[in-house]
């Protein structure tokens, strides 16, 4: 057991980030519910949760995918196809930003400001870290190039998703529950793309910002490694003079 802690320390030491974050998001919105007697933000809890969702299944399918075990397989792509639609539950809370505008109760706005930054940046991280499992498991079976193509294609459904749940109301555990409904109410937006213009307006401008944000973060990665990969240089060069 700790050899495999050891040997994947920094997902580790991600997950513990991440749960610490999280339990700040609901001090946070329990002060805020005590102190102005409301329940103001207390869905942004679920919202969280929901988000939590997918990175659970991203590290399922990620640990499951490192055993290699072609017996194992058709547990990968169940946990990544349940992975992918859940995934915009992660990024769905930088929406939440909304609710700024209607708040009346007397709590000062800077701390919801706070409060929603800790939310929203909590799901976002959650979402960028489960894309990077997701990412790495089709790069080491399909190559590089379809593992950014995936993280591509991911964003794009992302983008639409976040739009389906936001202000078609519609949410994840629909596809059981209501299915037809939900993909007939798809399909008039798809169908029709003149008149629901703002669907593909707000789909393209979310992915893109999802897609910059995960390429920002791969890329100060790629700094921290090549600055590693210097310092050892130097330190052979050294020891070889």
């Amino acid at each position: 057991m700790y050899q495999k802690l050891t040997a994947h320390k920094n997902l580790f030491s991600i997950f513990l980030l991440l749960v610490a974050a999280s339990l700040v998001c609901v001090l946070l919105t329990a002060v805020r519910m005590e102190r102005s007697d409301t329940a103001r933000y207390a869905h942004m809890r679920w919202n969280l949760m929901l988000a939590w969702i997918p990175f659970l299944f991203a590290a399922l399918a990620y640990a499951l995918a490192n055993a290699r075990r072609r017996i194992l397989y058709p547990l990968v792509l169940a946990s990544a196809g349940t992975w992918l639609l859940f995934f915009p539950n992660a990024p769905y809370i930088l929406t939440d930003f909304q609710h700024l505008s209607r708040v009346t109760d007397g709590i000062p706005v800077w701390y919801d400001v706070i409060l929603l930054i800790w939310f929203a940046w909590t799901g976002l991280l959650l979402g960028v870290v489960s894309l990077y499992m997701m990412q790495e498991i089709v790069t080491r079976s399909m190559g590089k190039t379809a593992g950014w193509l995936f993280v591509i294609l991911v964003s794009g459904l992302t983008g639409f998703g976040v739009y389906v749940g936001r202000f078609m109301r519609w949410n994840s555990w629909d596809i059981w529950h209501q299915p037809l409904p939900l993909l007939q109410d798809i399909w008039n937006q798809l169908r029709h793309p003149l008149a629901n213009k703002d669907t593909f307006v707000f789909t393209i401008i979310f992915s893109l910002l999802l897609l910059f944000i995960y390429l920002a973060m791969m890329l100060l990665g790629n700094l921290k490694a090549e600055r590693q990969k210097q310092q050892v240089a130097v330190t052979h060069q050294t020891k070889t003079v």
